[in-house]
């Protein structure tokens, strides 16, 4: 049976046609119900979701990269899908700063795409990802590390809801002296945003802010929005923001201080790079 019809099983979770994907050393776009995963060569080079902060979001809203220079580097490599490699040899952005915010970027898009592990919709032979190589992962890794996370949320707080509805704060509980990532995060929770624009509005890793936010859920001082705000009215009123990535930057507000580094995420991925 070949690839491509393997793909059009509506009953085999993603996890498991990757694991196919990676021992027949195939190239192409495995779309999900919850993103796409880009492979070269049997590994995950890519991987996007409409829930998460993109690699533009975070390098721009983070100071790190000038949304010119992001917009220069599409214009000019775009096409030829080799956009990260020009904004190194451009001199916007180091390469190991790339391949660091470029990891984070695809292990948390992986969670979400592989949280659930749903059906695999199709798979696209040779197609690749605008922004080109960068780093390359085994699927073994990205799949443990996506196991990892959804354990270690469960732990926190089991109620997987506060990952993707909107979210409110919860009157009552006494939000004082909570860490400053953590008050920086209740900040910006207001019953319309999602843990993804959270995050974008953080410029923060969609995976420590879902940290931060399963906390707050734990200790009582937000709950998803519908559970706090009465059903709407007939009368139309003004639509909630959709929870979209754009492929450059948006909007959100700069985050008054930069994002405390998880220093034993950042430890994995560099043992992971000198693995590789």
């Amino acid at each position: 049976m070949t690839t491509s019809t393997r793909t059009l099983r509506s009953d085999e979770p993603a996890s498991a046609l990757l694991g196919t994907l990676a021992e027949q050393g195939a190239t192409g776009a495995l779309s999900t119900e919850s993103g796409i995963v880009y492979l070269a060569a049997g590994h995950i080079v890519h991987v996007e979701s409409a829930v998460t902060p993109d690699l533009g979001d975070l390098l721009t809203h983070s100071g790190a990269l000038a949304p010119d220079g992001w917009w220069e580097a599409i214009d000019r490599a775009g096409r030829r899908c080799r956009v990260g490699r020009q904004l190194v040899d451009s001199g916007h952005l180091a390469a190991g700063a790339l391949e660091l915010c470029h990891l984070g970027a695809l292990f948390d898009a992986a969670y979400f795409v592989l949280a659930h592990d749903g059906p695999a919709l199709r798979f696209r032979p040779g197609a690749a990802h605008w922004l080109g190589a960068v780093r390359s992962v085994p699927v073994d890794t990205v799949l443990r590390e996506s196991r990892r996370r959804r354990e270690l949320l469960h732990r926190i707080w089991p109620e997987p809801a506060v990952d993707r509805a909107p979210l409110a704060r919860v009157p009552g509980p006494d939000a004082a002296d909570l860490p400053a990532r953590r008050g920086r995060t209740l900040a910006q929770v207001d019953g319309v945003r999602t843990a993804a624009q959270i995050a974008t509005a953080l410029a923060c890793r969609t995976f420590h802010t879902l940290v931060e936010l399963r906390r707050l859920a734990a200790a009582g001082l937000v709950a998803p929005a519908p559970a706090l705000v009465p059903a709407p009215s007939s009368a139309p009123g003004p639509a909630s923001a959709p929870a979209t990535v754009s492929a450059g930057p948006g909007s959100a507000p700069r985050p008054a201080a930069p994002d405390e580094p998880d220093t034993a995420l950042l430890r994995r991925l560099l043992h992971a790079l000198e693995a590789l």
